[in-house]
């Protein structure tokens, strides 16, 4: 018995695996796929006068999307079968557990790959994952159409590929499968459009995306907590994740060892200069 239900629990777990390497291979196998990937622009800036489409078919500037908060940059398209649901969903929860406000600490900004898709799609989409992210604050359709803190965007072909490779963010059609081979993350860039950290893949740690967006706020977003906290963590731009900065912590404990060793000295120095006074005066 203990035995077949090692079987059955072997089979659920393959199951999920042997499908994703099927299609790792196809995505191996398509002649584009040495073109998908994500490239590391870290302090470069973006290019703010490029215009895409908003949520109403408006045209917009990407200037004016950074308007003193971070933003964070999510490359998908809007009927992915798979991949961008995955990078949406965990950025939802990654932003539940941020303790940081969206709208009003950053903003998040999804621009679809896929130049066929209107805004009509990218309405429908927004209105679900702000939902999705506090159903209470966004039960009203109108209340997430009106939201300016999370937008989704369209635009053309080249507009859209510019933004992608000023990200890093690289991309190629599957004629075949009517599908966009692409990579996994997210990008965030400074209040002032330079790029400054990379979250690869999904599963994004709330630690690391706070961390990001503290330090990308450039001490105007978080607490003073958060700032002391940004100090004691190192960003790893190959690993696109926060660590513990330990020379940096051992930086500091010598540094209050140093302080504490003088004030215990000092403190008794002028205890001796007292007793000294005292007999003296006796």
């Amino acid at each position: 018995m203990l035995f077949r239900c090692m079987q059955v629990l072997l089979a659920l777990a393959a199951g999920p695996l042997l499908a994703s390497a099927q299609r790792l291979d196809a995505v191996q196998r398509f002649e584009g796929a040495e073109d998908v990937g994500i490239d590391q622009k870290l302090g470069e800036r973006l290019p703010l006068e490029l215009e895409l489409r908003d949520e109403s078919g408006a045209g917009v500037k990407l200037s004016e999307l950074f308007d003193g908060r971070p933003v964070v940059f999510a490359l998908v398209y809007y009927e992915c079968p798979m991949l961008c649901t995955l990078v949406l969903n965990d950025l939802v929860s990654a932003m539940r557990a941020v303790q940081l406000e969206l709208g009003e600490d950053f903003r998040v900004v999804t621009v679809s790959i896929d130049p066929s898709e209107g805004h009509e799609l990218a309405t429908s989409k927004k209105r679900r994952y702000l939902k999705e992210l506090d159903s209470s604050r966004f039960v009203d359709p109108r209340a997430a159409s009106d939201f300016d803190g999370w937008r989704f965007l369209t635009g053309d072909e080249s507009n859209v590929k510019a933004l992608a490779d000023a990200l890093g963010f690289r991309y190629a059609y599957d004629a075949e499968r009517d599908e966009y081979a692409h990579a996994a993350g997210v990008m965030v860039a400074s209040a002032d459009g330079v790029l400054t950290h990379y979250l690869y893949g999904i599963g994004y740690d709330p630690r690391d995306l706070k961390l990001a967006l503290v330090d990308a706020g450039q001490g105007k977003v978080g607490s003073l907590v958060d700032q002391i906290v940004l100090r004691c963590f190192h960003y790893d731009p190959w690993e696109g994740r926060y660590g513990f900065a330990v020379l940096s912590v051992l930086r500091a404990a010598g540094v209050l060892t140093v302080v504490a060793a003088g004030a215990f000295i000092l403190r008794n120095l002028a205890r001796e200069r007292r007793a000294r006074t005292a007999e003296a005066s006796a």
